[in-house]
């Protein structure tokens, strides 16, 4: 007569959860590098804050997609270099007021030409 045999064999059970743990080694510290790198801002006094005045360079963005800084029309095609020659003027960044109807894409074509032109700080406001 044969005997039976009442016992379970773990050993594939614990080789898998040993690579399953040397796998999980191995992809943790590559989940930390996701993501987008964001800077805080400083805390600023606000008596700093009241001493000037903030210089900000406005620009509409109309309904049918045309800029408008200072009130004038710009030309898509010499955009940046009109936003090179007035950022200057106005370090503290640019307010991109958008129409509702405006187009998406020509929100971000001035996004791209202001960081381009060297814009540190870019507002969005919809009007």
């Amino acid at each position: 007569m044969r005997e039976t045999f009442n016992e379970i064999n773990i050993t594939p059970l614990t080789d898998i959860f040993l690579v399953l743990l040397i796998i999980m080694m191995v992809v943790a510290p590559l989940l930390d590098k996701q993501g987008i790198s964001l800077t805080v801002p400083e805390n600023v006094e606000q008596s700093q804050m009241d001493d000037k005045d903030p210089q900000i360079l406005t620009i509409v963005v109309t309904q049918g997609d045309k800029y408008l800084i200072n009130n004038e029309e710009v030309n898509p095609d010499i955009l940046g270099t009109v936003l090179s020659q007035e950022i200057k003027k106005y370090p503290d960044g640019l307010l991109i007021q958008a129409d509702g109807s405006s187009s998406h894409g020509a929100v971000v074509k001035l996004m791209d030409k202001a960081r381009y032109a060297g814009v540190k700080a870019i507002s969005l406001d919809q009007i």
